[in-house]
């Protein structure tokens, strides 16, 4: 069991990551395209309208590609983890259900009108069907993390007769504290995913001198959203979590901190390697006092250490929950320093002829893919030994009948297609970066003048 244990873990941690490659730009791009069009309407720029359409098409490559590799995850539910879904069902189907029935046909209905209805809808017909893409985007992904959310901190259900997990308050699910912190420090996340890319794919074209006038626009908008964005992901959200962590999982957030012995004034680990045979951490740079202070506003605090837990109540990836939230933590510091130093040149009139900048944007666009998969990590391996946490072990939700056999049969099977994925999805997004969004304006202008001399 132990063995299928393990493939089924991997298989679905496999699976969920490469997933979610897709929602987090999808999600952090439906506001951005709102912001093009709520540009566009306000000013009747026609170059608001272009952008929000090249954007709309990348959108829509990664959207398609988000359903295809999110819809065996909810098949997984069943075949690699029946008995959870068996015990837990009548909870976390609630939020399942809602997400595909209302948000996700919302997000697919509107994004069609949005593609291809423009014509017919008109200027403000056309906004309110970006608006609503953006709805169902952010209310697809508030129902997944209240799913999620449950598994951390389960609210709102009561044990039947029988040991199943049943729900007593709907409204206790989906107003569960814990999912509201998460929800909003994974929104802003992916936002900060959406600037990053827009940024790049800005910075991309005034590097290359080719379509400056749209670089100008997607560098702007960027950097404008993702400075807020970046600085809202430490406070409250990042500050927020931290506590909820703190409050109810004791145990995890000293796993993530590499604290193993109980101490009064605990020290912030910035550096070092945990050595949990040994239970220290191995040349540690750290600041003193300063994990009290931020987890208990108390720089005298006493935060419980590993050891004060017993042991098969440890998160059983010690050292990669660690290095996981360590990651994360450090990129979110890079992705202020980047976008605040990118609004001052911004704000000098200078962002725009600075080469470096503008190739230090380029070259961030894989990190925001890293920190939130660190991030999801974080939560995922600080939550073991727990699949539903106090309630179900994650030894006992998996598909008792299903052995490591075939979960390597499928797992290997999933990794070649979406190989494939992969590469058609590059493919895509390349050429639609290639094509780009239309003649520059100032060729446009320059076209018309040409016209009109020659009538």
């Amino acid at each position: 069991m132990n063995e299928a244990l393990n493939v089924h873990r991997l298989h679905f941690a496999f699976t969920v990551t490469f997933h979610y490659i897709f929602p987090q730009l999808t999600m952090g791009l439906a506001l951005l395209l709102l912001y093009l069009k709520t540009k566009a309407l306000r000013t009747g720029d026609e170059h608001y309208n272009r952008s929000a359409r090249f954007w709309a098409r990348i959108f829509g490559i990664n959207f398609a590609l988000g359903v295809v590799t999110g819809i065996p995850m909810e098949f997984q539910f069943g075949t690699n983890w029946a008995a959870f879904s068996k015990a837990a069902g009548g909870v976390i189907g609630q939020t399942l259900a809602m997400e595909g029935v209302f948000s996700f046909f919302l997000e697919s209905s509107f994004l069609g009108l949005f593609l291809f209805g423009e014509k017919k809808l008109g200027r403000v017909g056309h906004w309110w069907a970006a608006f609503l893409v953006w709805l169902g985007s952010w209310l697809s992904g508030f129902l997944i993390v209240a799913t999620d959310a449950w598994m951390q901190h389960p609210t709102g259900y009561r044990l039947g007769a029988n040991g199943q997990i049943e729900l007593a308050s709907f409204w206790g699910l989906i107003l569960n504290k814990w999912a509201l912190w998460q929800y909003a420090h994974t929104m802003l996340g992916a936002v900060q995913t959406g600037c990053f890319v827009m940024a790049a794919v800005g910075a991309f074209y005034l590097l290359t001198s080719r379509n400056e006038s749209y670089g100008r626009t997607f560098v702007k908008g960027g950097v404008l959203v993702g400075v807020v964005a970046s600085l809202l992901q430490l406070f409250p959200s990042g500050d927020a979590q931290g506590k909820m962590i703190a409050e109810n999982q004791p145990v995890t957030l000293a796993a993530m901190e590499g604290l193993f012995e109980t101490q009064e004034g605990a020290p912030l680990a910035v550096l070092g390697q945990p050595d949990v045979k040994n239970r220290k951490l191995d040349n540690p740079l750290i600041v003193p006092n300063m994990l009290s202070f931020l987890t208990y506003k108390n720089w005298s605090a006493n935060v419980r250490g590993l050891a004060s837990f017993p042991e098969d109540q440890w998160p059983d990836q010690i050292s990669l929950l660690y290095f996981s939230y360590h990651v994360m933590v450090g990129l979110g510091t890079i992705f202020i320093a980047v976008m605040l130093v990118a609004a001052f040149l911004m704000w000098r009139g200078k962002l725009y002829e600075s080469r470096w900048m503008l190739w230090l944007l380029m070259l961030c666009v894989p990190l925001p893919y890293i920190a939130n998969t660190a991030g999801w990590m974080t939560a995922e391996l600080g939550r073991q030994p727990w699949l539903i946490y106090g309630l179900m072990r994650t030894a006992h939700g998996v598909s008792p009948r299903v052995g490591a056999g075939n979960a390597w049969f499928t797992l290997i099977g999933f990794m070649g297609m979406y190989t494939v994925l992969a590469i058609l999805w590059l493919f895509l997004i390349y050429r639609e970066i290639e094509e780009g969004p239309g003649p520059d304006d100032e060729d446009s202008r320059t076209e018309a003048r040409i016209s009109v001399a020659a009538d």
